[in-house]
């Protein structure tokens, strides 16, 4: 239920890919109105030079979206799929020279989901439980970027939260452009420490001393952990079990030539902890019910291929190919293929479509399918075997003398997106986006 509407920024995202390009003019002459001139000391002799501190860009992206189906894993693997969700996101790009050819760069995100959830009164067998939530994330990265050396160097750091799920980010990243400017190779090292709210179904709450008589009923488990029963109820500290996810990305961009670029990618994640959770119930071929039970360590590896070719100057074909493997028995294959076609100079419409299909993980099984002696156990359709489409449209306006005739307002983009699952799970998704220099 969770993943599901997590990928939505995601797709409003991609408004944002290509839509900016750096200018080389002397930043002296900027005429940037955000523009906050400051002295930088340069040397040891004691000489300043100007510099600016510049407001690069600010993009603002909203999105909706929709979806059915009938395979909760709330439910056992069957029941309503019905999400929905509303997301903002603000990034702000900001600038400055440290020293010569030194850039600065330092980017602040936030972001605002709000999503109901049908399948999230089942939770609780008592119907109490919350219908719908929010999401919070905030982020920050910070940039150095050596402009001589074709190198850069950063930290980074993220924030999510909402009602059954915190969790906390940071990378470490490093990229290197050859000699000859046409190629760059990029890592970044990234650990995200999760923490989950035990929240078990009421009828499914483990046998166990009670450490709360009143108000919000606590119990404590087999293994000592506290846990909140189905009631809905909440306190100020609700106890959770931890998730550590580690992933090293490797990428290599190269410039064949003046049409085409490619970039090869590759990740490997790394988990450990309580990768359950616990309101998603299993059923039994002898008809009895419990809770989802998976191995607590995962390891995934996805490798990626990106190619974009420049075919003339009005059009522009973007092209992506993934696979995909973990531990689990699950392998994936997606393919995106995207055409850019500019109508005139400042409008383009862009067509997509992505074709994905992968197997099921061999802890999966549907409604009354597992059997009681399984080790492990999930009837969650993120696990199964299935195939997906996911193709609309998107529209992007940049004037040169701005969007209505607002300067500063760069660029406007709407993108339309619908996704089909074999599983009968459906979508819909529309993002609106603004970016500002």
């Amino acid at each position: 239920m969770k993943k599901k509407y997590l990928t939505i920024l995601g797709f409003a995202l991609i408004c944002r890919l290509n839509a900016f390009s750096q200018s080389k003019e002397d930043t002296s002459r900027n005429k940037n109105p955000f523009a906050i001139q400051i002295p930088i000391d340069v040397d040891d002799t004691g000489s300043y030079y100007p510099t600016q501190l510049k407001v690069e860009e600010i993009n603002l992206v909203s999105s909706y979206y929709s979806q059915n189906g009938d395979h909760s894993a709330v439910t056992g693997g069957i029941g309503t799929e019905k999400v929905t969700d509303f997301s903002n996101g603000l990034d702000l790009k900001l600038s400055w020279y440290g020293q010569p050819k030194h850039k600065n760069i330092l980017s602040i995100g936030l972001g605002v989901d709000h999503h109901t959830s049908a399948s999230a009164a089942f939770v609780s067998t008592s119907g109490a439980s919350k219908t719908g939530g929010s999401r919070v994330y905030p982020s920050l990265d910070w940039t150095i970027e050596n402009e001589i050396k074709g190198t850069s160097f950063g930290l980074g750091t993220y924030y999510s939260g909402e009602y059954n799920y915190k969790s906390l980010g940071a990378d470490v990243h490093f990229s290197k452009k050859t000699n000859d400017k046409s190629g760059e190779f990029g890592m970044k090292l990234q650990a995200y420490f999760d923490h989950v709210t035990l929240i078990y179904p009421s009828e499914l709450i483990p046998q166990s001393t009670v450490v709360v008589s009143t108000g919000p009923t606590y119990v404590t488990t087999a293994s000592g952990n506290s846990v909140l029963s189905g009631s809905g109820s909440s306190t100020p500290s609700i106890p959770t079990s931890p998730r550590n996810t580690y992933t090293i990305s490797l990428s290599y961009s190269q410039m064949i030539n003046s049409s085409l670029q490619v970039m090869f990618l590759t990740d490997g994640v790394a988990q450990k902890g309580y990768l359950s959770l616990p309101f998603h119930r299993v059923y039994f071929t002898n008809k009895k019910d419990t809770i989802e039970k998976l191995p607590s360590s995962r390891f995934k590896l996805p490798l990626g291929l990106r190619a974009n070719y420049f075919l003339g100057d009005n059009i522009i074909l973007r092209s992506y190919y993934r696979y995909y493997m973990d531990n689990w028995g699950s392998n994936s294959n997606t393919a995106n293929l995207e055409m850019v076609y500019k109508i005139t100079p400042f409008f383009s419409v862009s067509p997509f479509y992505r074709y994905y299909n992968q197997s099921a993980a061999r802890y999966f099984a549907p409604y009354e399918v597992h059997n009681p002696t399984d080790t492990y156990y999930t009837s969650n359709y993120e696990y199964a075997k299935f195939n997906s489409q996911f193709f609309g449209v998107g529209f992007r306006i940049a004037p040169p003398t701005g969007v209505m005739g607002w300067q500063n307002l760069h660029d406007f983009e709407i993108r339309y997106g619908h996704y089909s699952q074999s599983t009968s799970l459906v979508s819909d998704v529309i993002s609106v986006a603004l970016g500002f220099k």
